[in-house]
C-alpha cells in the first residue's frame, strides 16, 4: 500500500490495520510502566478530542497543548491534527509559576483553546486566561466518549500543521510553522537516515514541546509503525542511568540526547558498581542538539562498550526547528568522524587541518541526506564559501518549514524569500561530504540542550538590582566537563556604593528566576570593559575571549581595595 501523504491518514491506517498494536508505554520516574496505548486507542481517543475541538474553535484556529510527559499530550496532538487546529506545544510550568517565554507565546499566538490535564486547569486557567480571555479550556483527560460522526478535516501538504515555538527562554519566541507536508518530509528523512522499519524500538525521554521529543520520539515511531518508550525529563535528570536501562529492557534500536546527556552516564558510570546492562541492541545512538564534543564521545563509548556498547552505533546530528527537526546525519554503523584542525585558523574562519600546533578536534554532524541541499555561504556576500573557509550553514528541502507565525520580517531574513534557502546562523564547513559545526552566528547559548538568548539573560540581570540597570551586561558560553557554562560579565557604573555580594546574589537569583538555570561565573567589571560594536550591538566573542584571558579590570567599591575581578 502506498505511504500516505499525511500523518492523520498515517494513523487512520495503523489504526484500521493493527489497531491493538502498541504505539506509546509510558514509564513513571522508578522505570515502571504507568501507561500503554495502542494505534487504535489513539486514534479513538483522538477524535474525541477532535470533536469537542470542532465545535468550538475552526480550522486554523490554534490551540495550547500545556501537560508533562503523558499520553494524553499526544491524543490531544493528533486530536488537534484532525480537527484542522494548530496545536502548540508549551513547557508546562515549573514549582508553579508561569514562565515569561509561555506568557510571550499565547499573546502571540491567540490561542482559541487549551488543553492540559484536569489537575493543572484550574491554576493555569487562573494564570494565563487573561491573556486569551475567549479561549476553551479543555482537560484530555476527561474527554471519554467515543466521537460519533465526526469526520477528520481534510487538510493538504501546504497546509500549516503546528506551530513550533523556538526557545523557552527569549522573551519574543518566534512560532516556526511546520506544514504537514514538512512533517512528511523530514520523517521520511529520519527513517532512511536512522535506517528505520517497523521493528525498530525507539526510546526517548526529551520533552514534548522540544522538536527532539516530539518529531524524533514521537512522530518518527508512529510513521514507520514502531513502538515508542518514553520517559520524563526529570527521570532522566535524577537518574542518568536509568535511560540505559530502559534500552536495555526493551531492546531499543534508537534513542540519543543532547550532548550533554551522554556525559551524565559516563559520570554516573565512573563511580558505579557492575552493572546489569545490555545495549548490544542499540544501533542508532543519535547526538544533537547542543554542540558536540570528542571527549564526551569517547568516555561514554570507553564505559559503557563493556556492556555491549558498539562504536558504530554513533550517531552524530544536526537539525533546528526551522528545519522542522533533522538536517544532516551520520552512516549508521559507521562511527563518529573527527577533525582535527588548527585552532587560530579556525578563529579566522578558515579551515587549516592540524600540523600539531594549536589544535581543536571536531566532531562530524553527518552527511547531507536524500532531498534537500546544503550549502556553505559567506554571510557577507551570499556567496559560496571556498573549501578551505567557514560560513553560514543554509538549507533547502522540503522540510524547511514555511516561516515564522505572524512575523513576516524575521521570515524574510532567515527563510530566505529570494533563493529558497533557510539561513540557519550557525557556522560550519563541509568536508568530504561531512557538515562540521564550528560556531553559532546568532550568539545562542545552549546549556544541557536548551536554548537561551543572550539579550534576554542580559535584561534578566539588568532588573535585577537598581545598581546594575546602568551598566553594560554580556551573556556568553564557555566550555565545561559536563556542557557549556554560562557566564555573565557586567559593569558597575552606578556612583553609589554597594556590596558586591549582594549584587552577586542578585544576578543569580534573577537568572535562575527567569530562566532556570544557575550562572556558573558572575565577574562584575569597571566601566568600559565590555566591547560595542560601532552600532552599539555588544560584542559577546570579544567578552568572552577577555573573561577566558582574565582581562578584565575589576570593580572596585569606594569603601574597598580589591584587585581581582569580583567573581562567583
Amino acid at each position: 500500500m502506498p505511504q500516505p501523504t499525511l500523518l492523520p491518514e498515517i494513523l487512520q491506517r495503523r489504526a484500521a490495520t493493527e489497531p491493538d498494536r502498541t504505539a506509546y508505554i509510558f514509564l513513571d520516574d522508578r522505570g515502571a510502566e504507568s501507561a500503554v496505548i495502542t494505534y487504535g486507542e489513539l486514534h479513538v481517543r483522538a477524535l474525541a478530542v477532535a470533536a469537542e475541538l470542532a465545535e468550538r474553535c475552526a480550522p486554523g484556529d490554534r490551540a495550547l497543548l500545556i501537560f508533562p510527559q503523558c499520553p494524553e499530550f499526544i491524543v490531544a496532538y493528533f486530536g488537534c491534527l484532525y480537527a484542522g487546529v494548530l496545536a502548540v506545544p508549551l513547557n508546562p510550568p515549573r514549582r508553579d509559576r508561569i514562565q515569561d517565554a509561555t506568557l510571550s507565546i499565547v499573546r502571540d499566538c491567540e490561542p482559541a483553546a487549551v488543553l492540559t490535564l484536569d489537575l493543572f486547569l484550574e491554576p493555569l486557567q487562573a494564570a494565563l486566561e487573561p491573556l486569551c480571555p475567549g479561549a476553551r479550556w479543555l482537560a484530555a483527560d476527561r474527554i471519554t466518549t467515543a466521537a460519533t460522526g465526526f469526520e477528520p478535516v481534510l487538510r493538504s501538504g501546504t497546509d500549516v500543521a503546528f506551530l513550533q515555538y523556538t526557545s523557552g527562554s527569549t522573551a519574543a519566541p518566534k512560532g516556526v510553522m511546520v506544514t504537514h507536508g514538512n512533517l512528511v518530509a523530514n520523517e521520511e528523512m529520519i527513517r532512511r537516515g536512522f535506517g528505520h522499519d517497523r521493528d525498530c524500538t525507539v526510546v526517548g525521554w526529551a520533552p514534548f514541546f522540544h522538536d527532539q521529543g516530539l518529531i524524533g520520539n514521537v512522530l518518527q515511531p508512529l510513521y514507520i509503525g514502531t513502538t515508542s518508550v518514553l520517559m520524563s525529563p526529570s527521570a532522566f535528570i535524577r537518574r542518568p542511568l536509568l535511560w540505559l536501562s530502559v534500552i536495555s529492557r526493551y531492546r531499543a534500536h534508537t534513542s540519543g540526547g543532547p550532548n550533554f546527556a551522554f556525559d551524565a552516564c559516563a559520570a554516573r558510570a565512573a563511580g558505579a558498581a557492575e552493572l546489569d546492562l545490555d545495549l548490544s541492541s542499540w544501533r542508532v545512538a543519535f547526538n544533537g542538539a547542543e554542540p558536540l564534543r570528542a571527549d564526551t564521545l569517547q568516555r561514554f563509548e570507553k564505559a559503557f562498550a563493556p556492556y555491549g556498547f558498539d562504536r558504530g552505533a554513533w550517531y552524530p546530528c544536526y537539525g533546528l526547528a526551522e528545519a522542522t527537526l533533522l538536517v544532516t546525519g551520520s552512516v549508521p554503523g559507521s562511527g563518529p568522524r573527527f577533525l582535527d584542525v588548527d585552532s587560530t585558523a579556525l578563529e579566522e574562519r578558515r579551515f587549516v587541518p592540524s600540523t600539531g600546533g594549536r589544535t581543536k578536534t571536531l566532531v562530524s554532524s553527518g552527511r547531507v541526506l536524500a532531498d534537500e541541499d546544503v550549502r556553505i555561504i559567506d554571510p557577507g556576500t551570499g556567496e559560496p564559501c571556498a573549501p578551505d573557509r567557514i560560513g553560514e550553514i543554509r538549507v533547502s528541502g522540503g522540510h524547511v518549514a514555511a516561516g515564522y507565525w505572524r512575523n513576516p520580517e524575521a521570515t524574510a531574513r532567515t527563510f530566505g524569500v529570494d533563493d529558497g534557502f533557510l539561513r540557519t546562523g550557525d557556522l560550519g564547513l563541509l568536508v568530504d561530504s561531512e557538515l562540521y559545526v564550528v560556531g553559532r552566528s546568532k550568539d545562542i547559548i545552549i546549556i544541557r540542550g536548551r536554548n537561551y538568548y543572550p539579550q534576554d539573560l542580559e535584561q534578566s540581570v539588568q532588573s535585577a538590582h537598581p545598581i546594575l540597570a546602568s551598566g553594560v551586561c554580556a551573556a556568553f558560553a564557555v566550555p565545561g566537563r559536563d556542557s557549556e557554562q554560562l557566564v555573565i560579565v557586567h559593569e558597575i557604573r552606578h556612583p553609589d556604593a554597594a556590596d558586591p555580594a549582594d549584587l552577586i546574589a542578585a544576578i543569580k537569583a534573577a537568572i535562575l528566576t527567569e530562566h532556570g538555570i544557575a550562572p556558573t561565573a558572575v565577574v562584575l567589571t569597571a566601566p568600559d570593559q565590555v566591547q560595542r560594536t560601532s552600532s552599539g550591538k555588544i560584542r559577546r566573542s570579544a567578552a568572552r575571549t577577555r573573561y577566558l584571558a582574565n582581562e578584565f579590570t575589576p570593580w572596585s567599591p569606594p569603601t574597598a581595595d580589591l584587585t581581582e575581578p569580583h567573581r562567583s
